[in-house]
């Protein structure tokens, strides 16, 4: 009976077609997930990333199953001017956490070339000694072209996460534009790493960007740079003063760190589990988390609405010739945008 399957055809082509699209299941998926293994968690974070419109209905299924799971994790946001050592602060903190027996996941978006699309998807070399330990778990994703440069996928990575047993979620920004207030809609305590010398850089740090913040971190302050380091912080300090804090309740403060030493890193974790346990006593913590899910609910809300747009038969017929007509004056842009929407809902 076996060499008779084996010299079948037919069987033979149902075993190559399985060989080939041999991607687990979504049980399988949520079964990987929970029990930990990195190599599944990289999976489902792979399918939900993916566009592929028969991608997305097993993602949903996915999400739907371990959703339940999630949200037992401190979510942490950092971002940083360029140079200011985002990824040595995180490799040097995530090792601390690590070393304390705390399972973390790093989620650092890259940007994408807007010409190529491409990323540069190189976080695991820059954190050395987080992507070697096996408590932690690091995801570098390609923004997709998307404003900000935040993945319009990142808070279903986080939900898987946090399915997988992590403790402590960490998404680095890019650092530029939109980002910041992405990423602190989507994390409970947000950092802005700065640099020592922090006059012209005051002059330049949007008042918005630090109003964000639920600490402010002056990095590298060691050797010639610690005296520094600490008049950069009492500038802040100063500044922080007048500002509206981000969370209700907590006091947003200037701290030093000196990432390649390692110094500082046990101070800011110290401060960061009082804000959670603050928070979390004053109901501003689940607060936070309800907004977030109300705000992921009107996101993909309106991500349907243009994937449904954009992708309407109609649509792609007609929309060039009335960029045409825009841009040549023969027609008025509500007009033209009218005309679309009659050709989406089938009214033309």
């Amino acid at each position: 009976m076996k060499d008779n399957q084996k010299d079948n055809p037919i069987s033979s082509a149902k075993r190559f077609r399985k060989k080939v699209n041999n991607e687990p299941t979504v049980e399988e998926l949520c079964s990987g997930v929970r029990s930990g293994r990195r190599s599944m968690l990289a999976k489902a974070i792979t399918l939900i990333e993916s566009n592929a419109d028969h991608h997305y209905k097993k993602a949903q299924e996915l999400l739907q199953q371990i959703l339940p799971f999630s949200g037992n994790s401190v979510r942490i946001g950092i971002t940083g001017v360029p140079g200011a050592g985002k990824s040595t602060f995180i490799d040097s903190f995530g090792m601390y956490l690590c070393k304390k027996g705390i399972k973390v996941a790093v989620l650092a978006v890259d940007p994408s070339s807007s010409l190529s699309g491409g990323s540069i998807l190189g976080d695991k070399t820059r954190m050395e000694q987080l992507a070697r330990t096996e408590l932690a778990f690091i995801r570098p994703s390609p923004t997709g072209g998307k404003l900000g440069g935040v993945h319009r996928k990142t808070k279903e990575s986080i939900a898987l996460c946090e399915a997988a047993g992590y403790e402590v979620i960490i998404v680095e920004t890019v650092g530029v534009g939109q980002s910041e207030v992405m990423v602190r809609d989507m994390v409970d305590f947000f950092i802005l790493l700065v640099l020592t010398g922090a006059g012209d850089e005051l002059q330049g740090m949007k008042k918005g960007i630090m109003e964000l913040a639920d600490a402010i971190v002056v990095n590298k302050a060691d050797g010639i740079n610690e005296a520094s380091a600490r008049k950069t912080r009492d500038e802040y300090n100063q500044i922080l003063h007048f500002l509206q804090p981000s969370t209700p309740g907590w006091e947003t403060r200037a701290h030093l760190c000196s990432s390649l030493y390692h110094k500082g890193v046990e101070e800011i974790w110290r401060m960061i589990d009082q804000f959670t346990h603050q928070t979390r006593q004053s109901g501003v913590f689940a607060d936070r988390r309800s907004q977030q899910t109300k705000d992921w609910l009107h996101a993909l809300i309106t991500d349907q609405l243009l994937i449904q747009f954009y992708g309407h038969e109609k649509i792609k017929e007609y929309l060039p010739q009335l960029e045409r007509a825009v841009v040549a004056g023969d027609q008025t842009v509500p007009s033209a945008v009218e005309d679309l929407f009659s050709y989406f809902y089938d009214r033309k």
